[in-house]
């Protein structure tokens, strides 16, 4: 196996090159963590066949693949059309030739199909075991979940997947994000620097499934010890992580990673590092030199919250683990190389339980206070359905004295946080427990509270206090301050902010958008300008950055410059909604109906509740005097938002020259009570106009 291929890193981008055999092993722990490298994790199987085999049945060895017959669609024959009412939208996923296709589309207002979309599915995300989501790799190498997914309950069916059971749903837009790809799969190749990433970018090769190396760390010395055939078996096993010989916090770590989730409902639940690489945790380090985990507070009525990856939050609030003193770990029940299943999985367990409970357990039953029975887990440890993937059932890890009254498994609604909704109160460090006094505990805690607006006025002081006391380097601080005062209505402070960003980190993307986008709000426009061409000197292929500065230019009157920008955006990034929705507002003003209609059209197939574009199709048809179809998207648009005043005015204008003045007034009086000043006044005077 000389000449391994293994990953590096070199010039800020992970990928493939070829080591010689030879190269001095490394010496310590700390030196292994910083050098050691990547191999291909096949290699793993040539020493370690069995375990490679019963691996690759498990749940974390089947966590991503890619699509086949089985795992997409099922029966080719007759592929299942799937209806999401809150969306009125039909979707399927079908096979064509090899590939596989998800596939949505609507009934319009003529009863014909329409808003039809269809996206290659490139990789399944998901064992199958409870649930699998559907991934398609755009032309920028950004991942996106697709709405339909399949649940293993009932036998197998289809659904939305989750966070997509409503009317105002991404569509097929949600990007996959870094944390999703950490907990799903190995460790793909991206390119590196932190600042740099505005969206999580998988350019180089994206492993299928969660390997060896996620528990193990990288095997490149171990590997290259063991190919020279003279070193030492002990010193081979030396060169790559044994959780099981780690101490009982650095073991149970290693499943923390992915299995502790306080909760995946607005929070934050867990922060990186901003001095961290996505991807960059490795087996035997502490955690939290990673990655920090924060909770809701204590008795805001969040304790009883099971969710489908909290496993190890709900264990460490069991009694059992918590006087174990760490003797208690996810290994003393699981051996990750092998699950077993069915009546073999449930005789392994009830003999775990057992190992430590038998005695108390006899003479409970001698004593007629607890039932003979061969099954621990399904009283204490009892199947339940999760709080936030309701389509899934799956063992809780509280281990419970008795099991609860109520029905586990009853169906439950998809749960949608809202700004009124959503938890916003004190948020508290969960994992480590603690952190000592100084600029990590202060800085990071006070992030926790303005992130997701949670706690935005205490942390708003927090954070402000700590940056202007540790001045810290790093330009994300300087971000998540900015972006609090942004949405506290202090748009002066956030700029001054997003300026600093920009100042420590002139290189970084994501600083420079915000920056730009602010000023443009703020209606700074030359700025803007400035700023966001600085942001394209750094990736002139960010479609978002060249839409906003087409708006920029429209603002500054500058029509021309503005369709170039916008058709730069709509070039390199097509489902961009809202560019196709600019451009069919320059076209609508310009008179050119028929452009406008196209643009227009292809905004909503991308985004059928986009109200705005909606409204504007509605226009173009009324100003084509296709009033018929114009009504339907008009009503369409207010029923998408019914506070929205100008799709209200322009349907009352739209009525009103077609002689329908009586179903017009309506419209002008909802117009004559909104917020919108210049629209209101304007509804008015019609409305005193028709009433002589």
């Amino acid at each position: 196996m000389a000449g391994i291929i293994v990953v590096t890193v070199l010039a800020g981008l992970i990928y493939f090159v070829r080591r010689p055999a030879g190269t001095p092993p490394n010496e310590t722990a700390e030196t292994t963590i910083a050098k050691n490298e990547y191999v291909d994790p096949a290699v793993c199987a040539d020493c370690h066949p069995n375990i490679a085999e019963t691996y690759l049945r498990t749940g974390m060895g089947r966590s991503f693949s890619r699509p086949t017959m089985s795992n997409t669609v099922g029966d080719a024959t007759k592929p299942v059309t799937f209806y999401h009412k809150p969306s009125d939208s039909y979707f399927m996923n079908v096979e064509r030739n090899g590939k596989f296709f998800q596939r949505r589309y609507q009934i319009g207002f003529d009863g014909r199909e329409t808003n039809s979309i269809e996206k290659e599915i490139h990789f399944v995300m998901g064992s199958g075991n409870h649930a699998r989501a559907y991934l398609h790799r755009t032309s920028r190498n950004t991942l996106v979940e697709l709405p339909l997914g399949w649940y293993s309950e009932k036998g197998g069916s289809w659904a939305m997947s989750p966070g997509y059971d409503r009317p105002d749903h991404p569509g097929f837009t949600r990007a996959l994000t870094d944390g999703c790809m950490f907990c799903h799969n190995g460790i793909p190749e991206i390119q590196t620097g932190n600042a740099l990433r505005v969206e999580p970018v998988f350019s180089g090769h994206i492993p299928e499934g969660i390997d060896c190396q996620r528990c193990h760390g990288p095997g490149g010395e171990h590997v290259k010890m063991a190919e020279t055939g003279a070193v030492a078996v002990e010193d081979i096993r030396k060169a790559i992580v044994n959780p099981a010989k780690l101490t009982s916090d650095r073991q149970m770590e290693v499943c923390m990673q992915c299995h502790l989730q306080t909760t995946s409902f607005r929070l934050p639940n867990a922060i990186v590092r901003f001095d961290r690489e996505p991807f960059a945790y490795r087996p035997g380090e502490p955690l939290s030199n990673f990655i920090l985990h924060f909770d809701h507070a204590p008795g805001t009525g969040r304790e009883d919250k099971f969710e489908i990856a909290g496993a190890v939050y709900r264990l460490r609030r069991s009694v059992c683990f918590q006087k174990s003193e760490g003797a208690l770990q996810c290994t003393t029940c699981h051996n990750p190389h092998d699950i077993p299943r069915g009546e073999e999985a449930k005789s392994h367990y009830t003999s775990v339980c057992r190992g430590c409970h038998e005695s108390a357990v006899k003479q409970l039953v001698n004593s007629s206070k607890h039932p003979r029975s061969d099954d621990c887990i399904s009283c204490h440890m009892p199947k339940r359905r999760t709080d936030d993937v309701v389509h899934a059932v799956m063992t809780d890890h509280l281990i419970q004295r008795h099991r609860p009254a109520r029905d586990l498994v009853a169906p439950l609604a998809e749960r949608h946080d809202t700004e009124e909704s959503a938890y916003h109160g004190e948020v508290v460090l969960y994992y480590p427990q603690t952190l000592p006094d100084g600029p990590d505990r202060d800085l990071y805690l006070a992030v926790a509270q303005v992130s997701h607006n949670t706690n935005l006025s205490q942390g708003l002081l927090q954070l402000s206090t700590a940056i202007e006391k540790y001045r810290p380097e790093r330009m994300e601080f300087y971000l998540q301050l900015a972006d609090a005062y942004k949405e506290s209505g202090q748009t002066d402070k956030a700029l001054s902010l997003y300026e600093e960003a920009v100042k420590r980190s002139p290189q970084s993307l994501l600083a420079l958008q915000r920056l730009g986008f602010s000023l443009r709000n703020s209606g700074q426009l030359d700025r803007a300008a400035e700023i966001l061409k600085r942001g394209l000197a750094v990736d002139e292929r960010d479609a978002a950055s060249w839409h906003q500065l087409g708006l920029v230019y429209l603002a500054q009157g500058s029509r021309s410059d503005a369709l170039g920008s916008f058709q730069k955006a709509a070039d390199l990034d097509p489902d961009l909604a809202e560019t196709h929705n600019s451009l069919g507002g320059l076209f609508l003003e310009s008179g050119n109906f028929s452009r406008a209609e196209g643009e227009f059209r292809e905004a909503i197939r991308f985004m059928p509740d986009y109200a705005e574009a909606h409204s504007n199709l509605a226009s173009a048809l009324a100003s084509t005097n296709r009033l018929r179809e114009a009504r339907y998207h008009f009503e369409t648009a207010i029923r998408l938002k019914p506070d929205y005043a100008a799709a209200r005015f322009n349907y009352g204008i739209a009525l009103a020259k077609s002689g329908d003045v009586r179903g017009a007034i309506p419209h002008f009086q909802k117009v004559a009570e909104s917020s919108d000043q210049a629209l209101r006044d304007r509804a008015r005077q019609i409305l005193q106009q028709l009433a002589r």
